[in-house]
């Protein structure tokens, strides 16, 4: 299973999901469906992180569009703009970030690791970025387990969401669903071009907008 293909499968529960909370939130599949989606986009994160020939695009990618984006996720999700909760982008970038500073490619930094973790954490939260601390942490387990041995890595990883699930409630608990088809990952991006690429960054506002339009209209 390629990068393009988790891509996809994280995109397609992810609307599923925002189908749910926004028009049908009386029925809890779609947001256990849903739960697939982020720790996917999680693991693509780290992957990206890996393969990218310039970190520094990649992150502005991720903040612009986390800008682009907060108009839309306010308006559908709250009905209005404001500072109540940020959407997704922002907390990837904040991931990413501790990823960059915990890694220390170009021995810039002399950062110590637990404490680029805790204030990564404690950003998203006081930010009230989308899953918060856990999202930090999903980003950060697949990053540390990266190397290890398949069976290890993932049991490892299982283990760490698991725990910081606890603190959600047991829907999040679903999001474990998540690693089956990451555990298939080949190693592969699969078809890529730029076209393709800005789509899925795109498509996040995008569907927002046209949910917000349709819920209001």
């Amino acid at each position: 299973m390629s990068s393009l293909v988790l891509k996809i499968a994280a995109l397609i529960t992810m609307i599923i999901d925002h189908y749910g909370a926004i028009f049908q939130s009386d029925i809890i599949t779609y947001r256990i469906i849903g739960r697939l989606a982020f720790p996917i986009y999680c693991f693509l994160l780290v992957e990206g992180y890996t393969h990218t020939s310039n970190i520094k695009k990649y992150a502005s990618r991720l903040i612009t569009f986390a800008l682009f984006s907060e108009i839309p996720f306010d308006l559908v999700f709250f009905g209005k703009i404001g500072f109540e909760h940020q959407n997704i982008f922002f907390t990837l970038f904040i991931g990413l970030a501790a990823i960059y500073f915990i890694d220390n490619k170009e021995g810039k930094y002399n950062n110590n690791s637990a404490l680029v973790i805790f204030a990564a954490a404690i950003l998203a939260t006081l930010l009230r970025t989308d899953y918060q601390f856990i999202g930090i942490i999903y980003i950060l387990a697949f990053y540390f387990t990266r190397n290890q041995p398949k069976h290890k890595k993932f049991l490892v990883t299982a283990l760490i969401m698991f725990a910081v699930n606890l603190s959600a409630g047991y829907l999040q608990q679903f999001s474990l669903l998540a690693l089956i088809p990451i555990y298939f990952y080949n190693n592969k991006q699969g078809r890529k071009n730029k076209v393709l690429q800005m789509s899925f960054y795109i498509a996040y506002p995008l569907h927002l907008m046209i949910f917000y339009l349709l819920n209001t209209y």
